[in-house]
């Protein structure tokens, strides 16, 4: 630059001074005009500081000006005009420099952190706390700590256990409330509440459920107390129910097999299964087979585990050693029952598919996931007196458990009567939203949400994530108010129903997904909000969530610990988990990231940290039913269970006491890592979905199946079609990996269309060639059904224990033929259309599969 200057000055220097260009102020009615003045140049002449209106002037008459030597006109011309083309010749260099640069870092690739990844409104206008002009990445995470440090989570979660909130109340309507006038008071663009009747059970006052012993003679004797009447399973079945007493240990189709094996046969009699290993709807539940597969609409189809065995009914338990036996940790009464549901499936299992409105006409349908036996929780007392009645083997060593001072029995023991007398009621409840609309994608949704309701005081199980969600909310909407602006719109939703199975959630979705009348339209915008009415759509609003929405974020089960930290998601995001994972202080290892407290106890962090989603999380339906991504994160104790949850010893206390004060601290880390999560989802250009690990995925998977690659040749079958489709699907990602390497990121109709292909990836995942009506969760890695993957291995696994070894062979029991044929179609092609669709345009699939 110096240089440039000195021959600048140079150019001066050899010009011809005696006639210079001068621009000056020009006044009154002249003032729309130049006057070109030619003076004697001078050293240090002051050059004009404002632009203002000037007039352009002649000449001055010849003879008023001393003579100058005569110059050849083109020279004098060039000689006047050289500062000026060298000037000129400079600004060019410089601004085509800085262009440059700024588009070398706009297009670099492998920048990292350092990549611009924020908006680029013309009107942004940061706080005066940060830099002026651009945000960077660090910039925004800077910006989302300060104000997340300025809230109140502790209190907010204390205040919350306090509050009734069961589905339904009087205590969760007045809640609802106040958390939709909180929303409001936010810089929120629409403020909204959905509300749903739904059919949801409970214990009838009048006619408690009861336990009772039974005589040789059938006589009912004397009754076993029930120390807390409010404890219940919902969607139970109703009855009264006699038999023999066995032990079960946790009720899977292993353990019930075992007890047969053992010589104890669970037909006519009542099971006793500890809490724990599988949910409370599983232990009812076997897996269901091609003729009876989970089909809602359809009662009876899927048979509980227990019943498939003979069972009449189940008693389920708290077994101490289950939990944690650390002195200083507080433990769980040994009166205490545990709250679960037991519907195998999600939403209002009265209205499967159908979102559950007033004044809709429900089919006369209810799911299959209801089971056919009654079930009742009970306290570890209760059980305790049961065991010392039975007799029989002595159960394996697996089995045994702290309750008795002697092994434990399988049985039989004495006879005992059950009678459950839950009720159905229609009953209201609302889930609330409040979104901030993105700048530049609008309609496509990061959505982040949290269950509200609780059966008992649910610190953990939802006054955790709801006083999260708050502040996330107050925390985004005051980076709103110093500038911030996302490129794609938040949405964050607080869940009602969410401890009978994820109603609310799985309702609104029917909504927008699936095959209902209903849709939403958004009224006018004030400050505060905006009101909004529903309306009947003659055709439905089958693909708006899964053409609009990115990822869903569950904050549901979030601090249950502080030992260990789980990421129960999509493939999708495994990348972007490990990427935050690095931006995350440890809440419990000073120095340390989340990151590095992972690694250093297992080096493959993935294989430490992710979990596939469970079908009790609020998140699994986004995924299996929607094809949405989703991610629930979870701190746990160390192999021990969070003693409380679905207690009404689940207090804000107990909870404190378990993480041993550090609960301020380990729910400031979920929801720095939630909201860090959030920025790089609505604010990067590019989505940051790992599209290629779902090749790794299907690899893992083949790996399983080419175990039965052999006895499948020797009835002439192959899996040759399932190699192929995987084989296409890496290459259709690599493929689309080069496109967008190779772009130009500035393109924002390139940045669009990459996105909605990106986006739109789990969604081609749900297999299209079953119905949504009797196969609700389509998705073929994660979901439930004969489409899946984990049905096709569990049906060549018969291969191994077909009793007539002879290829054709049938059986209503084993390995058939026609359909393995099926199941293999249902995937290959599910997962051939996937690598079409992640192609792009027609003239890129390849048509030689």
């Amino acid at each position: 630059m110096e240089r440039l200057w000195g021959l600048l000055q140079r150019a001066q220097q050899l010009s011809p001074r005696s006639s210079q260009t001068v621009y000056q102020r020009v006044e009154g009615p002249r003032k729309r005009h130049l006057e070109e003045e030619e003076e004697d140049g001078e050293e240090g002449a002051e050059t004009l500081a404002h632009f203002c209106p000037m007039e352009l002037r002649g000449p001055e008459p010849l003879g008023s000006r001393p003579r100058q030597p005569n110059l050849i006109p083109w020279a004098a011309a060039g000689r006047r005009a050289a500062p000026y083309l060298v000037l000129t010749a400079l600004l060019i260099f410089t601004g085509a420099f800085l262009l440059g640069y700024v588009a070398f870092r706009g297009s670099c690739q492998a920048c990292g952190d350092s990549v611009l990844v924020v908006s680029e409104d013309v009107n942004y206008e940061p706080d005066l706390d940060f830099h002026r002009g651009t945000l960077y990445w660090s910039d925004l995470q800077a910006m989302f700590l300060q104000f997340l440090g300025e809230g109140r989570l502790e209190d907010t979660i204390r205040q919350t256990s306090l509050r009734e909130r069961v589905a339904g109340s009087a205590g969760m309507a007045a809640l609802t409330q106040d958390i939709r006038a909180a929303l409001s008071r936010q810089k929120l663009d629409h403020v909204w509440t959905d509300t749903h009747y739904v059919g949801l059970q409970f214990p009838d006052p009048a006619h408690p459920n009861t336990l009772h012993w039974v005589d040789e003679a059938g006589k009912v004797g004397e009754q076993l107390p029930l120390e807390d009447p409010d404890v219940y399973c919902p969607y139970s079945a109703i009855g009264n129910v006699t038999g023999e007493l066995v032990y079960a240990h946790y009720g899977r189709p292993e353990d019930l097999q075992d007890l047969r094996a053992g010589g104890v046969d669970p037909a006519g009699r009542l099971l006793l299964v500890r809490v724990g290993m599988i949910s409370f709807a599983q232990k009812h539940f076997r897996r269901p087979r091609q003729e009876d597969r989970l089909r809602p609409g359809v009662q009876g189809n899927t048979v509980t585990t227990a019943q498939d065995f003979g069972a009449q009914g189940v008693l389920i338990y708290p077994e101490p050693v289950d939990f944690s036996q650390d002195p200083p940790k507080p433990s769980l009464s040994s009166q205490q029952a545990v709250y679960g549901h037991v519907h195998l499936g999600t939403g209002d299992p009265y209205t499967p598919g159908f979102p559950s409105f007033n004044q809709t006409q429900f089919p006369p349908v209810a799911s299959s996931g209801l089971p056919s036996i009654p079930a009742q929780p009970i306290s570890a007392d209760i059980a305790s007196r049961l065991l010392r009645k039975l007799k029989g083997p002595v159960a394996p060593q697996e089995w045994q458990g702290s309750l008795l001072g002697s092994p434990y029995h399988l049985g039989p023991g004495p006879g005992l009567q059950l009678v459950v007398n839950n009720h159905r009621t229609s009953t209201p409840i609302n889930n609330i939203f409040g979104c901030i609309e993105g700048h530049s994608e609008p309609d496509h949704y990061v959505v982040i949400g949290a269950q509200r309701d609780a059966w008992g005081p649910g610190a953990a199980k939802s006054a955790v994530g709801t006083a999260i969600l708050l502040e996330l909310v107050r925390t985004f909407s005051s980076m709103v108010s110093n500038g911030f602006r996302p490129r794609r719109s938040l949405l964050f939703i607080s869940w009602d129903g969410g401890d009978f199975g994820s109603v609310g959630s799985t309702e609104w979705l029917e909504v927008i997904w699936g095959p209902g009348q209903v849709i939403r339209q958004w009224g006018d915008v004030g400050a505060g909000g905006s009101h909004s009415t529903l309306v009947t759509h003659p055709q439905g609003y089958l693909s708006v969530l899964h053409l609009k929405a990115v990822v869903y974020v569950s904050l549901d089960n979030a601090v249950l610990g502080d030992d260990k930290f789980h990421a129960k998601t999509s493939p999708l995001l495994t990348s972007l988990i490990e990427s935050v994972l690095k931006q995350v202080d440890s809440p419990n290892h000073s120095g340390q990231t989340l990151y590095e407290q992972v690694v250093f106890t297992n080096p493959s962090w993935d294989a430490e940290v992710i979990r596939p989603l469970p079908m009790d999380s609020s998140a699994y339906s986004f995924t299996a039913f929607v094809g949405v991504p989703a991610v629930e994160f979870s701190f746990m104790e160390d192999d021990q269970a969070y003693p409380f949850l679905h207690t009404k010893e689940d207090t804000y206390e107990n909870l404190h006491k378990v993480l041993q004060g550090r609960l301020p601290a380990v729910a400031q880390a979920v929801a720095q890592l939630a909201g860090q999560l959030l920025i790089r989802l609505s604010h990067d250009r590019l989505l940051p979905l790992d599209f290629g690990r779902y090749g790794d995925v299907v690899l893992r998977h083949i790996g399983n199946l080419n175990e039965f690659s052999g006895d499948l040749k020797a009835r002439g079958l192959t899996l040759q079609w399932v190699y192929s489709a995987r084989g296409d699907y890496i290459r259709a990602a690599e493929k689309l990996r080069q496109e967008i390497y190779s772009s130009e990121e500035r393109d924002e109709r390139l940045t669009r269309m990459y996105n909605v292909r990106i986006m739109r990836v789990e969604f081609y995942f749900l297999s299209q060639y079953v119905s949504p009506a009797d196969s609700p969760f389509r998705h073929i890695f994660m979901g439930r059904g004969d489409h899946t993957l984990g049905a096709l291995l569990d049906h060549l696994r018969l291969l191994r224990s077909n009793s007539s070894g002879t290829p054709g062979a049938t059986s209503s029991t084993g390995f058939q033929e026609s359909r393995f044929r099926r199941q293999l179609a249902l995937l290959t092609w599910t997962l051939q259309g996937a690598a079409n669709a992640l192609s792009g345009d027609v003239w890129n699939i390849d048509n030689n599969f």
